[in-house]
């Protein structure tokens, strides 16, 4: 199962660190930006392919440190077709290097919409003799808004193809609990949404005890983290929010299990833009940088989970 292969890599890696790959134009250094702008114009296809040769060299400067990247969609999406192409490329390009790569896509609709939306990022495409992989994400962020229909799609082809799902349930932003906090029968809403995905992902479980369907659990949110660990002990955690939303090693600790394990911890822009704030380095050498804030990231995780 993909659980239990990211578990594996977070082992050897001994480092519970997913990297996003989110970039903006503002992150590109400027020598790869006009060298596509030379030989696109100022459109999107030049940014698309900065895109791609900013996160290659990044990837190049970090799979061994790391055991997953998360790209998020809507950096590519903006610039239409070229980006989405950068984005695929870009699933590729971290597979190749064997890393586990979490699509941070977000999705949720009926249930019509959701079958094609699996078939497209987790499943195959087929039909009039087609036998089409995609996007080829390994793992896979919703939203679970529109209730049970809009989630089982993705599980049969997380179990057909050995895929994984984290769903939102108690997210980093600030003002997430204006409906997620809300009580429902005693319960808050994001508890009741955790147990409906501790329901869904009951049958992907794997040899370390956790699920293929695992949980989007903000760092941002120590109290709430901490009730959904003693909730959902087979549910895994994505955990954003660390470093630049404000999330703390010493807080996200709550997440894991008393072993160390149990979840992953993203980090985007304090990484992969790491070399402005680091005056050891430049844009010139923007993926040492990155290197750099893994190592010190991973040193900061493990002083608090070991």
């Amino acid at each position: 199962m993909i659980i239990d292969k990211l578990i594996r890599k977070i082992k050897e890696c001994n480092n519970p660190t997913v990297v996003g790959l989110d970039p903006k134009i503002d992150f590109i250094p400027e020598y790869i930006l006009q060298k596509n702008f030379d030989e696109f114009g100022k459109k999107p296809k030049a940014v698309a392919n900065a895109f791609f040769e900013f996160n290659k060299k990044i990837i190049d400067e970090i799979y061994d440190l790391v055991p997953a990247v998360k790209p998020q969609i809507a950096m590519y999406e903006m610039y239409g077709a070229p980006g989405v192409k950068a984005y695929i490329q870009t699933v590729a390009y971290a597979k190749s290097k064997g890393l586990i790569v979490i699509g941070d896509i977000k999705r949720g609709d009926i249930q019509s919409t959701a079958e094609a939306y699996s078939d497209g990022h987790i499943g195959r495409v087929t039909g009039k003799g087609l036998d089409l992989t995609v996007f080829d994400e390994d793992m896979i962020t919703l939203n679970p808004y529109l209730g049970s229909d809009s989630i089982t799609p993705y599980l049969k082809n997380c179990k057909s193809y050995g895929r994984g799902l984290f769903i939102l349930v108690k997210t980093s932003n600030p003002f997430s609990g204006d409906f997620q906090d809300l009580d429902v029968g005693g319960m808050k809403l994001y508890e009741k949404v955790g147990l409906s995905v501790a329901g869904w992902g009951k049958n992907l479980v794997g040899e370390y005890g956790f699920s293929s369907v695992g949980a989007v659990v903000g760092a941002t949110y120590k109290q709430e983290a901490l009730n959904l660990r003693a909730l959902l002990p087979n549910t895994f955690f994505l955990v954003p929010g660390y470093g630049a939303q404000g999330g703390k090693a010493e807080d996200l600790a709550v997440c894991f299990n008393k072993d160390g394990i149990g979840a992953i911890v993203n980090s985007s822009r304090g990484i992969i833009a790491a070399y402005k704030n680091n005056k050891a380095y430049d844009e010139n050498n923007f993926e040492k940088a990155s290197r750099q804030a893994v190592i010190d990231m991973k040193e900061d995780l493990l002083k608090y989970l070991n």
